[in-house]
């Protein structure tokens, strides 16, 4: 017998020894009862739980633990048919109060605020419909998506509970706004016409009105009703009777009930005339002005009708609930539900394996939404209210009635046991007669999978940098890595990214777990690939001291070498050049609008993008010799590419060549498109003038295209992904499995490569000649002309939509730099944290002009996570302005550039013209010294 029937036949056998008079509450077996009975692993049992839920042969009491009944006794024990399965209930005597027969419900008790804000319109809603004898015609107001329609409705089903209108009473719905254009149709469609009405007339026909008499009318965009039409519909309203179009006479009768709904003012859009006819006249708020709670329960709502469409529970992140909150806008109802459905079909795919639920996070949000919690964030009365009411945990939406239930994460679970799934994987593949190899392959997925999932159960998609690191090694040993970054900053001089701090992390974890379980590691290679008297290894020494000294054990010279080829490698990525990029048009501005255009899609970046026009009357030498300053004012030794509309501008790169010394190449007939393409290839996948120009040659503009099953098979298995760290060990494996997340959940199952520093481009030469590399991630820039991600934008979640660009070859227009929605989310949700007088959304945009009036003033651009320190200080000295409480400076100024303390001044004069505050002088001390 099968482990899946040995346990339903425990259940039944159990089921059925119990006396019909203790089948109540939340009666049955858990799952620990049944493996501690049969000698099954718990895991194994709940497995085959779920699976019998599902099949719909036993029945699921939720709680915990959670108890499954076995469903054919249930069934004969109360008397009644369950239906289709799956099945879950609260206790069993739920399940006897959903067998009473149930009066008819009120429509208005289903409406999300009929008793707080829509409470006056569902009192104007029922009389409309109680008056004698047949009710009153009413025109509802509102905004487009408020949710006109179904308020109609809601009255058409109300007048039929309260038998005003038969059961089988038509509700006929006719939108004005089709035949807007063509008067004599649009009424001939309400009315109806006879045989030779108009030229095709051929045959009589009934109108609108016929077909709605004994119901409901509903006429949506009203006001597209021309004057004539008005005129026929207020003498309907006034006498119930009307004539088809054709007729002389008015002798048709019909009770209908006119519902009319507009998104303009009556006052304005339809006649007085028609305006005295309507007595009910009543206004739906829009969505943004409705309750909180009421949002909230829409947002619930709608996610419920997708779930039931799935036939999933759908689990949805708190940050995503505050986002979608915080969309709200002139939408309203209707932009709120085509974005939810849209999320949750993404949603769907993601996880169309998961047996168990979908889910929405942070992440898939498209950027409009994102913005959404900002704008949230800006309000602290509505954000604490809305904390308040969804709690620290993700929401559950499960779909309506008893069948679908996902029990709250951890409440059935064991403690994570990697040994345990590694050992009953192996087991069972075994038995299966299957390879180690493969094996080892499935196991190593398995894992990543199950660990990525025990980490996400319960995290906020909304993280620092700091919060991120912590999902992978210990607080305690965050805190010192954070410590040795900011010695090494002041060490070396200079401002490190985040890349070391993660890398830096990662080894020293593996470190301390392989000193503790004495497991050695070859690192012959590593020996001797730092020079001796660098810098590098000098201070690599030092931090292997203080390892040493914090973690009391001794560190391998070896170790150390590492920690230098890692200063190294941060070091040669940050002095990197990039392709200049000059567009050149004829026209007053024309290249200058498109620079512009460009620039803003893109958000700025640390490519190059320069302007030149070429006014009719100007000659081809002036522009020359205006794009030869411009040039040599920067730096541009990886080249220059050059996109031009046509003519003599085409013709300037030889020459350019030759003034300046550095390669240039050219393309024609320029386009914003060409423009954000080139700025994407040459900043965000790094490649060199020639890689550039050559992708640029096959562009057509973002556009996609089919490709074949096999296509997509051949191009993914011959694909590869290169992970770098020292030893291709350790911090390389862990940074594979995180971009094996990342590719598993996109849907691209690429193979990831880890590789060391040493001998780095050897062993890369040696994988392009069996593998097409379509990236490389890690702590150092390779020289092979491949796209690179550095290991803190994957860390962080740049990295991810970087990857999904490169392999997908989808437009993604990066997020750092100048107007950076990065850095102005993470210093507003820092501000948040430490502002009590100012409002960080209002004090956001001072800050970023404050960011970029001082980064034109800065010889070298700040990097983004510096760039956010320096706001929130600035933030907060801005505080300390107001409560005239500022920091003292006890060290000298002296060694302190008088530039850069100049040009914060000068920024910071942005404050002193927006809000009359002036920093104090020792804060300019302060932020010189971050710089």
């Amino acid at each position: 017998m099968k482990r899946g029937e040995r346990i339903f036949s425990y259940i039944q056998e159990k089921s059925e020894a119990l006396p019909k008079e203790e089948i109540t509450g939340r009666v049955g077996l858990d799952a620990q009862e049944i493996a501690e009975a049969l000698g099954i692993l718990r895991n194994n049992v709940s497995k085959e739980l779920n699976e019998l839920h599902r099949q719909g042969k036993i029945v699921k009491f939720a709680g915990r633990p959670v108890r499954y009944f076995d469903r054919a006794r249930l069934e004969t024990v109360l008397a009644c048919d369950l239906g289709a399965g799956p099945y879950q209930f609260e206790n069993v005597e739920s399940i006897c109060r959903q067998q009473v027969p149930q009066t008819p419900e009120n429509p208005f008790a289903r409406l999300i605020g009929a008793d707080r804000s829509l409470k006056r319109q569902v009192e104007q809603a029922k009389a409309a419909i109680l008056y004698p004898p047949d009710g009153l015609h009413t025109l509802i107001v509102g905004q487009t998506g408020v949710g006109k329609t179904l308020f109609a409705h809601m009255m058409f089903e109300y007048g039929k509970v309260m038998h005003r209108f038969a059961d089988d009473a038509p509700f006929v719905i006719f939108n004005c706004a089709d035949y807007y254009n063509n008067p004599q149709l649009l009424i001939s469609h309400v009315f109806g016409y006879i045989k030779g009405a108009f030229t095709g007339a051929e045959q009589s026909k009934a109108g609108l009105v016929e077909e709605a008499d004994g119901g409901v009318l509903f006429l949506d965009e009203i006001h597209r009703l021309p004057p004539e039409g008005q005129e026929m519909i207020f003498y309907f309203m006034d006498t119930g009777t009307f004539n088809r179009l054709g007729e002389t006479r008015r002798d048709r009768h019909a009770k209908v009930l006119i519902i009319g709904a507009t998104t303009e003012d009556p006052d304005s859009a339809l006649t007085k005339t028609f305006v005295r006819r309507i007595p009910n006249i009543m206004k739906i708020p829009p969505l943004a002005e409705r309750t909180l709670a009421e949002k909230l329960d829409i947002i619930k709502l709608m996610f419920q009708d997708e779930a039931q469409r799935v036939k999933k529970p759908i689990r949805v992140g708190v940050e995503s609930l505050k986002a979608l909150v915080g969309s709200i806008g002139n939408g309203n109802v209707g932009q709120l539900k085509s974005n939810i459905k849209l999320l949750c079909a993404q949603a769907f795919l993601n996880g169309i394996d998961s047996p168990d639920y979908i889910e929405v996070d942070f992440k898939m949000l498209p950027q409009q939404i994102r913005n959404g919690l900002l704008t949230l964030s800006a309000n602290r009365q509505a954000l604490t209210e809305v904390t308040k009411e969804l709690g620290s945990d993700s929401c559950i939406i499960v779909p309506p009635g008893p069948d679908f239930h996902l029990e709250d994460a951890g409440s059935d679970t064991e403690p994570f046991n990697l040994y345990q799934i590694v050992e009953e994987k192996v087991d069972l593949l075994k038995g299966e007669g299957i390879s180690s190899d493969l094996i080892k392959q499935i196991v190593a997925t398995d894992v990543n999978v199950y660990v990525r999932d025990l980490y996400n159960k319960k995290n906020s998609v909304n993280m620092t940098t700091r919060e991120r690191l912590l999902k992978i090694v210990d607080e305690s040993l965050v805190d010192f890595s954070e410590q040795v970054a900011l010695y090494v900053q002041k060490r070396m001089n200079r401002s490190y990214h985040d890349r070391f701090l993660y890398a830096f992390s990662l080894h020293l974890s593996a470190f301390l777990k392989r000193v503790k379980s004495k497991d050695t590691i070859s690192y012959t290679e590593i020996e001797g690939a730092v020079l001796q008297d660098s810098l590098c290894l000098e201070v690599a020494m030092e931090i292997g001291g203080f390892i040493s000294k914090h973690y009391h054990l001794e560190v391998p010279r070896v170790e150390m070498e590492y920690i230098a080829l890692l200063l190294e490698s941060a070091e040669d990525d940050d002095v990197e050049d990039r392709v200049v990029i000059v567009v050149a048009t004829h026209g007053q501005s024309t290249a200058t609008s498109m620079v512009e255009v460009a620039q803003r899609l893109f958000g700025a970046t640390d490519v190059s993008v320069l302007a030149v026009d070429m006014p009719l009357e100007v000659k081809p030498q002036a522009v020359l010799d205006k794009m030869t300053v411009m040039l040599r004012a920067i730096s541009c030794l990886k080249g220059v590419l050059i996109l031009a509309d046509m003519g003599s501008l085409c013709n300037l790169g030889p020459i350019l060549s030759e003034r300046l010394d550095v390669p240039v190449r050219t393309l024609d007939m320029v386009s914003t498109p060409l423009i954000l393409e080139a700025m994407r290839k040459a900043e965000l996948v790094g490649i060199d003038l020639e890689g550039v120009y050559d992708a640029l040659l096959s562009f057509h503009g973002y556009e996609t295209r089919d490709i074949t099953k096999e296509e997509a098979i051949s191009e993914a298995n011959d694909g590869v992904i290169v992970t770098i760290c020292s030893t291709g060990q350790g911090t390389a494996l862990k940074l594979k499995a995180l971009v094996e997340d990342i590719l598993g959940q996109s849907g691209h199952p690429l193979t990831v490569i880890p590789v060391g520093l040493v001998k780095l481009e050897e062993h890369l030469q040696e994988i392009a000649k069996e593998h097409h590399i379509i990236a490389a991630v890690g702590v150092k820039k390779p020289k092979l002309n491949i796209p690179f991600i550095p290991l803190e934008e994957i860390i962080d979640g740049n990295g991810e939509s970087a990857l999904m660009e490169i392999i997908g070859g989808a437009v993604k227009l990066p997020e750092h730099q100048q107007g950076s929605p990065v850095v102005c989310s993470l210093c507003e949700e820092s501000l948040r944290k430490f502002l009590t007088y100012l409002n960080p959304e209002k004090v956001m945009p001072l800050l970023l002009e404050f960011d970029r009036r001082l980064m034109e003033q800065l010889p070298k651009p700040l990097t983004n996570p510096l760039r956010i320190r320096l706001l929130v200080h600035c933030g907060c000295a801005l505080e300390r302005a107001v409560t005239r409480s500022p920091l003292h400076y006890d060290k000298t100024a002296g060694h302190l550039t008088a530039e850069k303390i100049k040009a914060l001044r000068q920024s910071a004069e942005v404050f002193s013209d927006a809000l009359h505050l002036e920093l104090a002088e020792d804060e300019f001390y302060f932020m010189a010294e971050m710089i």
